[in-house]
């Protein structure tokens, strides 16, 4: 049978109140009586029970987070820079994982209010108003990950999207592209980073004199790439574009396929580059040039801004942290 307080109150030859003034480090407790309860302690195995103890600390030393697909490559890798950081500092991550239903969203943020969670990360791709104004009324911090929507309403950690497609648009410049189509996401491109994306294009593009041509796809999977290349694949043949830089690697990696499947080679006949840095973009042969999100750095940054928040007992700055990008340069591009 387990130990008790008591059974360590016994050995240590204490009150049960010096046993969980130790335990809680919550008031002053002489150096000897201190040895003989961490003794006693060891000695008898004794695992304190962590909702009673979070009751009196007022401390569960868990972060909730809130996924919509754990299976999704961005999310577990935003997810396991969370999870080392937090543990770092001695925290637990209660997981859930959504699935894109937003009332599920609504259930684990009343779940985790009941767990008594120091703040909630969300890592998503969709948008639930909703839950972050559940969050606000309920006073649990959290942090949004979304690197798709903008998020203007909350803490959040994301990247400089504008800067990174003009730096990418300038590296094709730089090898000798004129002609060079970007590929955006028309969903929902009001409330999107797709409008930074497209400014920061449009920017090196007018900069460099160089025409900027928009080509919009309804989706990411290989049925919106099929539809973007039956409309733009006369200009291809016609070498009106020499490179196309598309919103996200997957959309990339479909058109590349679809490119193959037409005859067209990459970068032979037209080079590819993407967004995101997945690990599919290393996989792809020809290997995919791309903007590498910093993922892990993201999730790692997350949680410790909202940590710094919780051990100060100040309110969590809703601001955005920037990350840096990088242009992992591979063979998809050709020097022309």
């Amino acid at each position: 049978m387990a130990s008790t307080i008591k059974d360590v109150a016994k050995m240590a030859d204490v009150s049960i109140s010096t046993v969980s003034r130790v335990i809680n480090d919550s008031k002053p407790v002489s150096p000897e009586a201190r040895r003989r309860v961490l003794h006693a302690i060891e000695v008898l195995d004794y695992k304190p029970n962590e909702v009673a103890r979070s009751l009196v600390t007022k401390k569960s030393n868990i972060i909730g987070v809130i996924v919509n697909d754990i299976g999704n490559g961005y999310v577990s890798q935003v997810l396991r820079g969370v999870e080392e950081i937090g543990r770092m500092f001695n925290y637990d991550i209660l997981l859930s994982s959504s699935y894109g239903d937003l009332e599920v969203e609504m259930k684990f943020a009343n779940l985790f209010s009941q767990k008594q969670v120091e703040g909630i990360i969300l890592i998503s791709d969709i948008l639930n108003e909703r839950l972050m104004y559940k969050l606000d009324q309920i006073k649990i911090p959290y942090v949004v990950i979304n690197r798709f929507y903008t998020i203007d309403q909350a803490a959040t950690v994301s990247i400089n999207n504008k800067n990174a497609t003009y730096k990418m648009t300038q590296y094709l410049i730089d090898e000798g592209h004129e002609k060079i189509g970007y590929v955006a996401l028309r969903k929902d491109m009001d409330r999107t980073n797709e409008t930074y994306k497209i400014k920061g294009y449009r920017e090196a593009m007018q900069q460099n004199d160089l025409k900027a041509k928009i080509i919009y796809a309804e989706g990411l999977d290989q049925e919106a790439a099929e539809d973007v290349i039956e409309d733009i694949i006369e200009d291809i043949e016609d070498k009106r574009y020499t490179a196309l830089f598309c919103t996200q690697d997957i959309l990339a990696i479909h058109l590349m396929n679809e490119l193959s499947d037409r005859g067209i080679r990459v970068p032979d006949d037209i080079s590819i580059c993407g967004f995101g840095g997945t690990e599919l973009s290393e996989i792809i042969r020809p290997s995919l040039t791309t903007v590498k999100e910093p993922f892990y750095d993201i999730g790692a940054v997350a949680v410790r801004k909202l940590l710094k928040s919780v051990e100060a007992k100040q309110e969590l700055k809703r601001d955005t942290v920037f990350l840096p990008v990088e242009i992992i340069k591979r063979n998809s591009v050709k020097t022309i």
